[in-house]
């Protein structure tokens, strides 16, 4: 009599355990790849001459590399000191992006440590109203906005931008920081206001050696959402005065029949290289900081 096949369940669920995650690998590498195709085909039309994508189309592997386009999308020309590149735009951007950054994450540190470590009556009640700004979309204060800037004389100013977006990003800010200063022991607060210390004192002292992780994530998520913004800096925004985000639309062909794809391609790059670098050398402390109680 042949002996019976045994059957050993621990090796099948072994089996099949193996070839889920091969199934479920060849999914996630696949999904990559279409994610990736998009910013493939930005980058190798950067380099690629427009004769070539005349007639290759958009994608296709470049038959020459050059730099030219990189430059021209920077700096095309300069008539009477005028530059017609994205330089000057980059620039606004810059001048928009970091002030606005730096202001909100301190305005918001401050926000969280008097929610969490000085509460009073109503504490509560104002912090769900601030974090209403998380979910309100930027369409419904166009107008008090305009009214805003047309008041204090800010319109068509970066120094306007820098203003909207510090008020703008106070409640993520302001529920980062919260929520990561709840994570410190009352213990160390009420410590040091029996050793008479008083309310900055504190923060300087022993709130904010503690604060770097939650720092940094608000900073990075303030610079990415700023320099990626469009709604505001379209509508209060126009000329010289734009940001890079605005200035690639006009760049990329402003309603004419010729696009130098090439060159928008090249600054499209530009444009996204101070976010992706960000991210590049910040992204572990990012991810640090929001395992470490950014967001609950």
């Amino acid at each position: 009599m042949a002996d019976a096949t045994t059957y050993d369940p621990l090796t099948t669920a072994g089996t099949w355990g193996r070839r889920a995650k091969v199934v479920v690998y060849a999914l996630l590498t696949l999904f990559a790849l279409v994610y990736l195709v998009p910013i493939t085909v930005v980058v190798l039309n950067s380099f690629r001459d427009l004769g070539d994508i005349s007639r290759n189309g958009l994608i296709g592997i470049p038959h020459s590399f050059s730099l030219d386009y990189w430059v021209q999308a920077w700096c095309k020309f300069c008539v009477g000191g005028t530059c017609k590149g994205i330089q000057p735009f980059f620039y606004n951007s810059v001048a928009m992006v970091v002030p606005a950054s730096i202001i909100s994450t301190a305005i918001g540190a401050i926000n969280g440590y008097v929610l969490s470590k000085w509460r009073f009556p109503g504490s509560e009640v104002l912090f769900g109203i601030m974090t209403l700004g998380v979910f309100m979309p930027g369409q419904m204060v166009l107008l008090p906005w305009a009214q805003v800037l047309g008041f204090l004389g800010l319109t068509n100013t970066i120094a306007g931008l820098v203003f909207i977006h510090c008020v703008q990003g106070l409640s993520f800010t302001t529920l980062f920081c919260r929520n990561y200063y709840v994570n410190i022991p009352d213990a160390l607060i009420k410590a040091a206001r029996i050793d008479g210390a008083g309310f900055w004192r504190i923060f300087r002292k022993i709130v904010l050696p503690l604060s770097p992780p939650i720092i940094i994530v608000t900073l990075i998520w303030q610079f990415t959402n700023i320099w990626n913004e469009f709604l505001f800096a379209f509508i209060f925004s126009s000329g010289t005065h734009q940001p890079i985000t605005v200035a690639l639309i006009a760049l990329s062909g402003g309603g004419t029949a010729v696009h130098q794809y090439n060159v928008e391609s090249a600054a499209v790059l530009i444009g996204a290289l101070p976010p992706l670098l960000i991210y590049l050398f910040g992204g572990r402390y990012f991810l640090r900081g929001l395992t470490q109680g950014a967001i609950k």
